[in-house]
């Protein structure tokens, strides 16, 4: 049987690198990004001892990197299983209201997290196998009000909206809006500089595994959160 191939943006570090670890020790190829080439680099090396993989170092805002992804699945000969768009930008830390937030950041924040995981679906579509899943990494802020999460919960709201519109425009695809809930990560710490958030869960404890029950036990298309019974049932 042909080893199965996922694409992670974001997979330097955190729920990326989990899940692109967790993916390489059940035998999948991986074709990983991320903006730090020197974390880049360190993730490549730590998967190369467990499987395949191709590291494309590249900001997912930036359309030539987008097309060197599709460029490399080309060169290599690649179809894909998944596609994760994990890379997010939180925007400015402290973070501020709406109406206090430098514009400047809701163009980087909406793009990355909104604009980009369209853009890259569009290049690598000719690339997806037939019923692959693609999982856009959500946030509970996408779905709750909280003040000063305006512009970050906005850009994952849209997502999910977009998310459920793909279903609905690519039935042969499996589509996840995905809510890993709070994981103890370098964003997440940014999101509350100088407090204490060492009792937020590692992404391994309930990202992961039921992100691997999410294309495991294929579900249907839809909005999953990682903690919910549906996703823990099979843990």
């Amino acid at each position: 049987m042909a080893q199965k191939i996922a694409l992670i943006t974001g997979a330097s570090r955190g729920l990326g690198l989990a899940l692109a670890k967790a993916l390489a020790q059940n035998g999948w190829k991986l074709l990983i990004d991320g903006r730090n080439p020197a974390k880049l680099l360190e993730a490549k090396k730590a998967l190369a001892e467990l499987t395949e993989v191709i590291a494309l170092s590249g900001d997912v805002r930036d359309e030539v990197h987008l097309l060197e992804v599709a460029e490399a699945l080309e060169q290599h000969q690649w179809s894909l299983d998944l596609v994760v768009n994990n890379a997010s930008s939180l925007g400015v830390s402290p973070m501020k209201d709406l109406l206090s937030h430098p514009i400047e950041q809701m163009h980087t924040v909406l793009h990355t997290n909104m604009i980009a995981p369209i853009s890259l679906l569009q290049k690598v579509k000719p690339f997806l196998k037939e019923h692959a899943a693609i999982i856009n990494v959500s946030s509970d802020a996408g779905a709750e009000h909280y003040e000063t999460w305006g512009v970050y919960g906005g850009s994952k709201a849209g997502l999910d909206h977009m998310t459920a519109i793909l279903a609905k425009e690519n039935p042969a695809y499996r589509w996840y809006a995905f809510d890993p809930g709070d994981m103890l990560t370098s964003m997440h710490q940014d999101a509350f500089p100088g407090e204490d958030i060492s009792d937020r869960p590692l992404p391994t404890a309930f990202a992961v595994p039921a992100i691997l029950n999410l294309i495991g036990r294929d579900l249907p298309s839809g909005r999953y959160v990682a903690q919910s019974e549906e996703l823990l049932v099979a843990n």
